[in-house]
């Protein structure tokens, strides 16, 4: 029996691909809630255009905390943290307060 070489190379590459495959992350509660609620509306060009409304952690959180009220989510403290939270790990890099 002769294996053919494309026969070999497929099964190679698979076998490279499974070694370098990554398990799926779980998603944050912020990441879930401003996928499911803001990105609608918010792209990634409204966090990076020139004058945007954050400067620092507070900020950061105010503006979750209105856009959140504008959109009537009734989201908790511990939501919009949770927000904001993610929004400085993907597109701020604020230093954290702690």
């Amino acid at each position: 029996m002769t294996l053919r070489p494309a026969f070999v190379l497929a099964a190679l590459l698979s076998g490279l691909a499974a070694s370098y495959a990554q398990p799926a992350r779980e998603p944050t509660g912020g990441e879930l809630l401003y996928t499911t609620h803001c990105i609608t509306c918010h792209s990634d060009r409204m966090h990076w255009r020139e004058k945007r409304s954050v400067s620092d952690w507070g900020s950061l959180r105010a503006q979750v905390r209105r856009w959140q009220a504008v959109a009537g989510l009734g989201w908790s403290e511990e939501d919009i943290g949770e927000v904001a939270r993610y929004l400085n790990a993907r597109y701020y890099h604020l230093p954290d307060p702690g």
